[in-house]
């Protein structure tokens, strides 16, 4: 069996499965945030239990629209803190949390081998750490939380295989920018991504989690790693709980092997309006911007503030772009503070902004206008997707958005840094 067949088999309480079944799984963690929980809320008041079936399995996160930035999103933040109180679940609140995708791990929230499901497509993050995890509507969300358990459909099993080593201010976003590039965003539709190679094994945590938030962007169910030393070593301080970890079978069976020499990899920029949009940065030409967004459950973290940091060190965001920097949880933005990041991106004349998914889904901190141009590290470009359809969305790494922030265009890192 592969990675996934694996962690699925052993939550079914089977010996094997195979592509194609279906099977009834137990979770280890239900997650929801203030867009997708008051639906799953008022879907679980009408099963007609009265608790959760495990308080401590079930998670909650206010970052959509948080700190609230309407009485919409007001009245969700305070139905869903009701019902957490009452519940006794986790909730993640304004000041004490952070984005979902980049807090649950950082928590010690998620573990390898362990199966999640979340009312968030990109919950398929987790796969860094070596789980089952994946996006669900919130319906299903309703009865996870219910009854702890709900049916799958077991995927086929993609094998991605990364030779060589990366180039200096090469990442995880430029692998998987790339990946999608190549296999289209449909190219691995209801299929786990199992990601593995040389460049792998030499990638930090923080690419990975990279990597696995963007599979859902090929149509992915899952995105997979390996557990290693790095996976141990980024776990060991975050919990004491135990964990089962799965390997591949020598012999598993996988729908495709997907090859890449990646030693010669540039960084990468998806182009309006898909992350399948791909091209070189060295192709780009002249695309001046207006805004650059640098956070969100893809590059928010801490390894992501450090490269940014790099780069805009005694240099000043262009005087036509707004810079706006987004640490993904409290604890990357203490850790920002603590290294001198912060004042670095302030000086620099960039926004330092609360963590936030805020401008990734064009709710609020950072919507476009009619004609502007922003250069993300985000992980959607899709039309309107961060404000006005009459406005264009760039994808690329921490590297290139800063880059581009500081030239007032889309541009390579070695131009500005040299």
């Amino acid at each position: 069996m592969t990675l996934a067949e694996k962690i699925l088999a052993a939550h079914a309480d089977k010996k094997k499965v195979s592509p194609g079944e279906f099977v009834n799984v137990k979770l280890d963690l239900v997650l929801s945030n203030d867009i997708t929980a008051p639906i799953a809320i008022r879907e679980f008041q009408k099963i007609g239990v009265s608790r959760v079936f495990d308080p401590k399995k079930v998670v909650m996160v206010l970052d959509h629209f948080m700190p609230s930035s309407n009485i919409a999103s007001a009245q969700i933040a305070k139905m869903m803190r009701e019902f957490c109180s009452q519940q006794e679940a986790i909730l993640f609140e304004v000041g004490k949390g952070g984005i979902e995708h980049v807090l649950l791990p950082e928590q010690g929230l998620v573990l390898p081998g362990e199966l999640v499901i979340g009312a968030d497509s990109h919950t398929c993050t987790y796969g860094a750490l070596g789980a089952f995890a994946t996006g669900m509507g919130s319906t299903d969300i309703a009865a996870a939380m219910a009854t702890g358990d709900i049916w799958m459909k077991v995927p086929p099993t993609l094998k991605f295989v990364y030779h060589g080593s990366l180039g200096k201010w090469v990442g995880g976003k430029d692998l998987i920018l790339y990946t999608i590039g190549e296999v289209g965003v449909d190219g691995a539709t209801y299929a786990a991504m199992e990601f593995t190679g040389e460049a792998i094994d030499n990638l930090s945590m923080d690419g990975r989690f990279t990597m696995a938030n963007m599979a859902i962007e090929a149509g992915a169910k899952a995105g997979l790693f390996r557990v290693d030393n790095r996976t141990q070593l980024y776990i060991k301080p975050r919990t004491r709980r135990s964990y089962n970890v799965y390997e591949p079978d020598s012999d598993a069976e996988y729908s495709q092997v997907i090859e890449y020499d990646v030693s010669d990899l540039e960084p990468q920029v998806a182009l309006p309006h898909s992350p399948a949009n791909t091209k070189p940065v060295s192709q780009m030409g002249d695309i001046k911007i207006d805004q650059a967004v640098i956070g969100s459950c893809t590059n928010g973290r801490l390894e992501d503030l450090r490269v940014v940091a790099q780069i805009l060190k005694k240099r000043k965001v262009h005087a036509g772009v707004r810079a706006i920097i987004i640490p993904g949880s409290q604890q990357v933005y203490f850790d920002a503070l603590a290294e001198g990041l912060i004042e670095i991106f302030i000086q620099a004349g960039a926004a330092v902004s609360t963590p936030t998914c805020g401008p990734c889904c064009g709710l609020h901190m950072g919507i476009l206008a009619d004609g502007e141009r922003c250069i993300s590290t985000t992980n959607r470009n899709f039309v309107g997707r961060m404000g006005s359809p009459k406005s264009e969305v760039y994808l690329a790494g921490p590297a290139v958005a800063a880059a581009s922030a500081v030239a007032g265009r889309i541009s390579s890192p070695e131009e500005v840094v040299g």
